[in-house]
């Protein structure tokens, strides 16, 4: 089979490798209908993630059809469609049974997919503890709209169950990229007083303001005093971090109220400064980390009732044999691109 491979930092092929097997009795084979590209393969290309091993197929973020299954397997059934899950976890030890499976403790737990062991941006996957990494897909749920569920919806669904938002809130969110219109998705199902999206893209500006005209967009150069103005106690309630550099960083605490929860989603490509001297007396909670993408099955009634639609953040598709022109696009955010799938070739 076709499947884009990590070869080197800075280096991705798109290579023959075997169709993966059963390992486990804990596995499904997943023939991939339809993936996509996310800025985590690029900070993998761009050696940002240690633990990413060369030579593992990239790709976390896909749907598809149930081929294989082992006999511990009874959520699926070969012949399902379903959504893959960007952690693996064995819904077993002390962080799955609280609701951190970003940390399952098991070998294959966590961010796995794509990152240490084969991903998805291939024709066939292995999905370890696929009882719990696989969601089937409501008949009236296409494959686009199904997509993004277990790994930006995901973390954007996550993202606002822990900032703790409240309707008298003021919320910030501070990126415009994919994940961070997932996040205002899930925002807006809490119905803050305010929310405000800040974005230095004039294209992605523009983007938000076409789709979700109650949501107030600024810039990063005044993203402050929009805040202030829009806010009843001095700075956002919620801040939620999804953009990801030196910048954003400060922007993000600078523009909280004393007291209030900044959430950091981002993926940093260097260690950032808490400047606690700066900060010291606005007591503010910070919530960090990578997803626990535990809520796919409620994100998907959500897609299914009509109140989620990720859909219009496809702006380009490709075929798997022309995965390389579909990274040169987005890498380099050419064309208006904000996500691009990447489909069977036999289609």
């Amino acid at each position: 089979m076709l499947a884009y491979t990590y070869v080197d930092n800075g280096r991705f092929e798109l290579r023959e490798k075997p169709v993966p097997g059963i390992v486990s009795q804990d596995d499904a084979i997943v023939r991939v209908t339809l993936g996509s590209i996310c800025t985590s393969d690029l900070h993998i290309k761009h050696g940002c993630v240690p633990r990413a091993v060369k030579g593992i197929t990239v790709g976390h973020e896909m749907v598809g059809i149930v081929e294989t299954v082992g006999d511990n397997v009874t959520a699926v059934k070969p012949g399902d469609r379903v959504t893959v899950n960007v952690e693996t976890f064995c819904g077993e030890c002390f962080f799955c049974r609280n609701g951190f499976v970003n940390n399952c403790s098991d070998p294959d737990g966590g961010w796995a997919l794509g990152c240490r062991i084969d991903g998805g941006q291939a024709e066939y996957v292995r999905v370890p503890h696929a009882n719990q990494g696989l969601n089937r897909i409501p008949d009236g749920v296409t494959d686009e709209q199904a997509l993004f569920v277990g790994d930006i919806l995901a973390t954007g669904y996550w993202a606002a169950r822990i900032s703790e938002i409240s309707e008298e809130d003021t919320v910030l969110i501070i990126g415009a990229g994919p994940t961070g219109i997932c996040t205002l998705l899930c925002v807006m199902l809490k119905k803050p007083r305010r929310i405000v999206v800040c974005e230095k893209s004039p294209e992605r500006c523009r983007f938000v303001r076409e789709h979700y005209p109650d949501v107030i967009v600024t810039d990063p150069d005044n993203c402050k005093r929009c805040v202030l103005d829009n806010s009843l106690h001095g700075g956002a309630d919620r801040v939620i971090e999804v953009a990801g550099c030196d910048e954003t960083f400060r922007m993000a605490w600078e523009c909280a109220r004393p007291n209030a929860v900044v959430t950091v989603v981002a993926l940093y490509d260097k260690p950032q400064v808490l400047p606690l001297p700066d900060m010291y007396g606005k007591n503010l909670v910070f919530k960090t980390g990578g997803v626990d993408g535990c809520d796919c099955a409620e994100i998907l009634r959500l897609i299914e009732k009509g109140k989620i639609d990720t859909t219009p953040l496809i702006t380009h598709s490709f075929p798997l044999d022309k995965i390389e022109e579909a990274y040169r696009i987005f890498e380099n955010r050419l064309d208006g691109v904000i996500k691009i799938t990447i489909s069977d070739i036999s289609k």
